[in-house]
């Protein structure tokens, strides 16, 4: 019997005894038929002359400081899609555990989960006007509205948890869709990290992700950029990719920055040659430029992404990706680059998880 927690299309006819689940905060639990109970809630008020049934809890209110739970699912079962919406920034802290582990898998700001690492609806100085972002795994919609289509499985548990570090409150709308369902053993657990250097030291590489011990698979790189210098471009440097032993040199080396994100040249408009060009695709794209005067002039924001679905990157026992910040000099010779720059690494692998470096 097909065990439903993957679909494409070409399994979309077939049946399955999978029980599909849904957690919100008008049903935080996910039980069958124990969804629109709320008698309390933050609709309450708008909801007082309709009663039970209408909307009384649609969103949780993180306090200062605080952390609630989304979900705590016990499993076999998989997380099959995520949408987010209300605050949307750096503040707001999701971490997903696995399978009773107190190590998370998953530590990452919301915004940059969600591909849109410049985004804050509370700061205008960030550059926060809203950029669509339309792709395969990850979708950022007007008004704000934050979707992932990650397969995420566990075979005993799924805990997920949202912190707030403002200093205010923070209102989060969410809506955690997953199967209860027989797994297969050779499974992956998805796994999620953040990393941020501002300014990056002179000469040295941005590490998007080390530490990782398993077997598994890379699937994805969410960046964000912002320049710390005027007149030059930013993407001449080479993403490599470093596992199972590799030391010195990587086995994996791409070609630049704007390459590997499947752009090329300065991703300028080849027309005019005096602007970027934001995109988005199923699979890579620059859905954030955030200028503030002219091509190649100073604190431009980038935020660009790259989903391995099709051509994801294997590895045996361990994996370091890194990438280097480099432009160029006037007279022709490149200029290693102190940006500030801030990633998430998507990958499945083994457990246990490596513990994090300090968010």
């Amino acid at each position: 019997m097909y065990d439903g927690f993957f679909n494409t299309p070409a399994s979309m006819p077939l049946l399955s005894n999978a029980r599909t689940r849904s957690i919100s905060a008008e049903n935080p639990t996910g039980e069958k038929g124990a969804g629109a109970l709320a008698t309390t809630g933050t609709g309450e008020k708008p909801a007082r002359n309709l009663g039970k049934g209408w909307k009384v809890s649609p969103c949780v209110e993180v306090a200062p400081g605080g952390v609630v739970v989304l979900a705590d699912i016990e499993g076999p079962g998989a997380i099959q899609s995520i949408w987010m919406a209300g605050y949307v920034g750096r503040d707001s802290i999701l971490r997903f555990y696995w399978d009773y582990q107190e190590t998370p898998s998953v530590e990452c700001p919301q915004s940059d989960f969600f591909g849109c690492g410049w985004f804050d609806n509370d700061r205008t100085v960030t550059g926060s006007n809203f950029s669509q972002l339309c792709s395969q795994m990850v979708c950022v919609n007007p008004n704000k509205g934050l979707s992932c289509f990650w397969v995420m499985p566990f075979k005993k548990r799924c805990r997920i948890t949202a912190e707030n570090r403002a200093k205010e409150p923070r209102v989060l709308y969410y809506q955690i869709n997953y199967v209860l369902t027989e797994l297969p053993d050779e499974i992956g657990y998805f796994h999620a990290q953040f990393r941020r250097v501002n300014p990056l030291p002179y000469k040295e590489d941005y590490v998007i992700l080390d530490g990782v011990s398993g077997k598994g698979q890379y699937v994805g790189t969410a960046l964000s950029v912002g320049l710390n210098g005027l007149g030059m471009w930013w993407g001449e440097g080479e993403i490599k990719f470093y596992m199972d032993g590799d030391k010195q040199f990587p086995t994996i080396c791409g070609t630049g920055t704007e390459d590997y994100f499947c752009g090329s040249y300065d991703f300028e408009d080849p027309v005019t040659h005096d602007r970027y060009v934001a995109f988005t695709t199923p699979y890579a794209g620059l859905p954030q430029v955030i200028t503030p005067d002219k091509l190649y002039n100073s604190q431009f924001r980038f935020g660009m992404y790259r989903w391995h679905i099709p051509d994801p990157i294997w590895f045996e026992s361990e994996l370091r990706v890194t990438v280097q910040a480099l432009g160029w000099r006037k007279d022709f010779r490149y200029l290693p680059l102190q940006d500030d720059i801030a990633s998430v690494a998507y990958w499945y692998q083994t457990l246990p998880t490596a513990p994090f470096p300090a968010l």
